[in-house]
């Protein structure tokens, strides 16, 4: 028997609530937390996405859940880039980089004398 996904996205969020809180949970867990259980609960959340609507429902579950939202985006990401990424964070991240580059490039700064140097 083959299983097909239907085509009508949900609009009840309850089950993507719960799988965000437990993945949340599992984030901050102050025990480790076995790899097949945290992909089983990604997976499960990941199908989640796959049939619900999105709106404002879906944007402020993803505002509550920082989780959740990394996994969302990283599924939007071939459509949609880092779209719940706030621009401001990602250009100053970028700014960051290209300095950190820029010095990386540029060898290491030249050393001033210290006093034993002087000295000598």
């Amino acid at each position: 028997m083959n299983a097909t996904r239907s085509s009508v996205s949900k609009t009840s969020l309850d089950v993507t609530e719960r799988l965000a809180q437990l993945l949340e949970r599992l984030e901050h867990s102050p025990v480790p937390v076995g790899a097949d259980q945290y992909r089983s609960v990604v997976v499960h959340l990941v199908n989640e996405f796959g049939d619900v609507a999105p709106g404002d429902a879906l944007g402020r579950l993803l505002d509550s859940y920082p989780a959740a939202a990394q996994v969302y985006e990283n599924l939007q990401y071939a459509h949609a880039g880092l779209c719940r990424s706030g621009l401001d964070a990602a250009m100053a991240a970028e700014l960051r980089a290209k300095e950190a580059i820029a010095r990386a490039m540029a060898g290491p700064a030249p050393r001033t004398p210290d006093a034993a140097d002087v000295q000598a």
